[in-house]
């Protein structure tokens, strides 16, 4: 793949061809990714499943990342990134293949548990492939695009199962298909993949407590999309709505992704990225506490609403990216990211659950009265630690 030469900043090369190819495998599989985890939401809602019964469901990839995330550093350095990077899409085509053939709750947990392997190694690499070539001066801007791409293959998932319907083995086959098309950009750019040769310094463990700005909000994280991809479309049914309402929802929720990434990603590249993080924070709680009180179905202002609120706390990813970025490198800069997935791992595993309890026990606005409460949690924990140092 040309890698076409352009100046920034210094004298130094731009990486184009790294940084697109990074950014094309993960958006690809975003689209495929959310296309299947709303697919499965709906299919069990349909069937008669509690919510929790749903989100657990929905957080079993989450387990299988907890338990893998720490090896993956390990198994780039033995392997080669780009070859683990295609291992990785060939499980996640086959586990799909499998649930395309059976309906059964029991054999699609199952394979969701194996597919979380397959989708652990593809965004820890890619990230870190990303973090690792980004000049420093615009990381915040590079991972806001990032995260823009990936939130609009997020976005374009359950758009497309709008058009294809629920029934049938449809949404599973156009999956399949969006896994093996996301293996072009690491074949065409595996001249641009990083090299790992070294172990890190500090051990996977060790990240989640030396940085727990980043990695907690790597928890959250994955605890606010993973429940509002698996569950909004049950808040929709169980507000008198419509399934493909629910879809649309998670549409409008990755969407506001798509368009608060860039002016945040900016934000981030000017701004203490702790303190930037506590911002968002604080502006989500108010968010969740205003889509709780609304009415579902009252139609745009609650539509604009929520995608609003979808765009600033999915800014959190990006930032606590950037955070990390700026102060490790290398080896060191893998097992950062390699912790943070593991902690947004422990979100997708909690949430679901979490914010089910809550529907089952407060009815469907309990869904965002418990988003709130975890993130005045995180806001707290944040204010701790940034008076225990000075700012950077």
């Amino acid at each position: 793949m040309l890698n076409r030469p352009n100046r920034s900043g210094g004298g130094k090369i731009f990486p184009f061809a790294a940084i697109a190819c990074a950014i094309a495998t993960v958006s690809i599989v975003g689209v495929g990714l959310s296309l299947t985890i709303t697919l499965i939401a709906v299919r069990l809602g349909e069937q008669g499943y509690s919510a929790r019964a749903i989100g657990f469901n929905t957080a079993a990839a989450g387990i299988s990342t907890l338990l893998s995330a720490g090896f993956i550093p390990r198994l780039a350095r033995r392997m080669g990134v780009r070859p683990l990077l295609v291992a990785a899409l060939l499980l996640c085509v086959a586990c799909l293949a499998g649930m395309a053939a059976t309906g059964d709750y029991w054999a699609w947990l199952a394979l969701r548990a194996i597919f979380g392997i397959g989708l652990t190694v593809l965004f820890v690499l890619s990230e870190y492939w990303i973090n690792a070539v980004a000049p420093p001066h615009r990381r915040g801007s590079i991972l806001g695009f990032y995260a823009a791409s990936v939130a609009l293959g997020f976005a374009a998932g359950p758009l497309i199962l709008t058009t294809l319907g629920t029934a049938g083995p449809s949404g599973f086959l156009v999956a399949i298909a969006l896994f093996a098309a996301a293996g072009v950009p690491i074949i065409l750019g595996s001249g641009a993949a990083p090299e790992l040769k070294a172990a890190s310094s500090v051990s996977v463990l060790g990240f989640m407590l030396i940085a727990p700005v980043a990695t907690l909000a790597g928890l959250l994280h994955g605890a606010i999309e993973t429940a509002s991809m698996g569950l909004l479309p049950v808040y929709a049914l169980r507000s008198g709505l419509t399934a493909e309402m629910g879809a649309a929802f998670v549409t409008l929720f990755a969407l506001g992704n798509v368009a608060f990434q860039f002016p945040v990603g900016f934000v981030a590249d000017h701004m203490e990225r702790g303190k930037l993080l506590m911002l968002i924070a604080l502006i989500s709680i108010l968010g969740a506490l205003a889509l709780g009180l609304s009415v579902a179905g009252g139609g745009v202002a609650f539509g604009a609403l929520l995608l609003v609120w979808g765009g600033i706390v999915g800014s959190l990813y990006a930032v606590a990216l950037g955070y990390l970025g700026s102060r490790y490198a290398g080896a060191d800069l893998a097992g950062a990211n390699a912790a943070f997935v593991m902690l947004y791992s422990i979100g997708m595993l909690s949430g679901p659950p979490i914010m089910g309890l809550g529907m089952d026990a407060f009815g469907p606005r309990g869904f965002f009265f418990t988003i709130a409460v975890l993130l005045a949690l995180y806001v707290g924990v944040v204010a701790a630690r940034l008076g225990r140092r000075p700012a950077r």
